[in-house]
């Protein structure tokens, strides 16, 4: 979300931000007639366009989860922008943050293990998020944080094949690529919009109906809490 103007006073900071209002990524995609693969390979792809543009700029976003990912408009053809930067921070070569931050389900390892990170960070729930768009549900989903945080902390995840059997090693291939613990060895923004999955090209268009009413689920259980 691009920044408009700023207005200062004696007590006061203002930010006039620009003005979105087709709504959440996850809201889109349940209210859809139909939703396949291309339509998730697209989201990500505009998602890393996005951080691109800020990691190449020295910026962390630090709390990428689906409500910090809305539409400009209530067109089909809208752009997705990133908003929130709340917990966002300029990178910094020599001093990584250490701070504990984001929303527990999308955050990296070296965030719970508060070793310093990076951009990296970011990249990691982009992951999450790809996970959840294919699957439904959430990668390291469970019945409470502690189990959750172990999980996370081993990359502990699977694909379902009850869910998973009609999606494409390629998209597969580009999670595993980014849900790895040694943050230097995920690919990064730029990388990972050069996937052949994230250009559509490796990108099925056999319909993700029942990811799509998981999907829906997930949804609902995010809202009530």
């Amino acid at each position: 979300i691009r920044l408009k103007e700023v207005f200062e006073t004696p007590n006061h900071f203002f930010m006039v931000l620009e003005l979105v209002t087709g709504g959440e990524l996850f809201d889109r995609i349940v209210s859809r007639g139909s939703y396949n693969e291309k339509d998730a390979s697209q989201c990500i792809g505009q998602l890393l366009d996005g951080l691109r543009y800020l990691h190449e700029r020295g910026i962390i976003h630090r709390d990428l989860k689906p409500e910090n990912l809305l539409y400009e408009d209530e067109r089909e053809e809208a752009k997705l922008k990133i908003a929130d930067f709340g917990l966002s921070k300029i990178a910094d070569s020599d001093v990584h943050t250490r701070s504990v931050c984001g929303t527990p389900g999308y955050c990296a390892p070296e965030v719970l293990l508060r070793r310093g990170c990076g951009t990296a960070m970011d990249m990691w729930s982009v992951g999450v998020i790809a996970f959840i768009l294919l699957g439904g549900y959430e990668p390291f989903y469970a019945d409470n944080d502690s189990d959750m945080y172990r999980r996370i902390l081993r990359a502990q995840y699977t694909f379902d094949q009850r869910w998973w059997s009609g999606i494409s090693k390629n998209a597969r291939d580009l999670i595993e690529r980014l849900l790895v613990l040694d943050a230097d060895a995920r690919l990064t923004a730029g990388q990972a919009l050069r996937h052949p999955w994230v250009g559509g090209l490796a990108a099925r268009e056999d319909s993700l109906a029942e990811a799509q009413n998981k999907l829906r689920e997930f949804n609902a259980r995010r809202r009530l809490r």
